[in-house]
């Protein structure tokens, strides 16, 4: 005979109650514990300066400049010492250019004017030919790049163009416009305008074709696909080629303005000639090469803020 044993759920609740009860005061004793440790635990410090690093750095980014400065001064100074200063040295140069720059926007006239409205001059001319450059040739390179025909037609005529010395164009501008204004700015156009197409072009004809097949499959118009499409790709070349346009705008101007006259640094640099002033033509070489690399500078600025490199997983 097979007994069976109930039993009732009254009988089971003390266990119950004590299981409980020593599982709260586990946790009780876990949560205090971990309390404690976070309490012990000390805060966060700010992990200290490397400041032998720091100071590596800042020499580093300073000094080699400084050399190479000073290593200038120096064989400028050697030279000025070995012609029998027929050469100002850099000490009567800084002196000359601290009595120019103390008052570089007077005028005395039209041909005697201060070394600020000279570069003034030369900069809005620089800007007028190189901003028709702009307008002409970044639409061109665009058209070149996209169509193969045109492509074909006038690369024979660009590398036969884009070799030319810019000052053999001068005499065609004087010719041509009567004027010596519109002859240099004639001649800052035709210099400039070469980079831009080139640069353009190259950046049209290496748009990956996928992105073209895409644009196919859609029924894109051109005009969809040249802003969509190929502006965004494009933009690095093209910045590329208004940088170094700029570049040789501002070293042809120079040239130009020596054979043209007028008001210009150029025109300044062969005027202090004439007058046996080699302090100021000193001056002026230093002029131009500090606005040349404040140019170069913003470009450079502006084109690494529209470049995007890839991601590479």
């Amino acid at each position: 005979m097979v007994s069976a044993v109930f039993h009732s759920p009254l009988d089971s609740a003390p266990a119950d109650a004590a299981s409980a009860t020593a599982i709260k005061a586990e946790a009780a004793g876990a949560h205090s514990a971990t309390a404690a440790g976070q309490k012990a635990m000390p805060a966060p410090t700010r992990p200290p300066r490397d400041w032998a690093a720091l100071s590596r750095s800042f020499w580093m980014a300073v000094l080699p400049p400084a050399c190479g400065l000073g290593l200038l001064l120096g064989l400028w100074a050697i030279v000025s010492a070995t012609t029998g200063q027929s050469i100002p040295g850099p000490a009567e140069t800084w002196q000359q250019a601290v009595t120019i720059f103390s008052d570089p926007f007077y005028r005395n006239g039209p041909n005697d004017q201060g070394v600020g409205w000279n570069v003034l001059a030369s900069l809005e001319r620089v800007a007028i030919g190189f901003g028709l450059a702009a307008v002409v040739g970044i639409p061109a390179g665009f058209v070149i790049g996209r169509f193969t025909f045109l492509s074909r037609m006038f690369n024979p005529l660009i590398s036969l163009l884009r070799p030319v010395s810019p000052l053999a164009w001068l005499p065609i501008g004087l010719l041509v416009f009567k004027g010596a204004n519109p002859a240099a700015i004639w001649t800052i156009f035709i210099c400039s305008i070469w980079p831009m197409i080139i640069n353009t072009a190259v950046g049209v004809q290496r748009v990956p074709q996928d992105y073209m097949n895409v644009a196919r499959v859609l029924n894109l118009s051109e005009w969809k696909i040249a802003t969509t499409i190929l502006f965004p790709s494009v933009l690095p070349y093209m910045l590329t080629g208004v940088r170094l346009a700029v570049g040789t705008a501002w070293l042809v101007i120079v040239a130009a303005e020596m054979l043209t006259g007028g008001v210009g640094i150029g025109f300044w640099v062969w005027d202090e000639w004439n007058n046996l002033n080699v302090k100021n033509i000193l001056i002026a070489i230093f002029v131009i090469g500090i606005v040349g690399l404040l140019l170069e500078y913003a470009l450079v600025k502006l084109a690494t803020a529209f470049t995007f490199e890839e991601v590479k997983n």
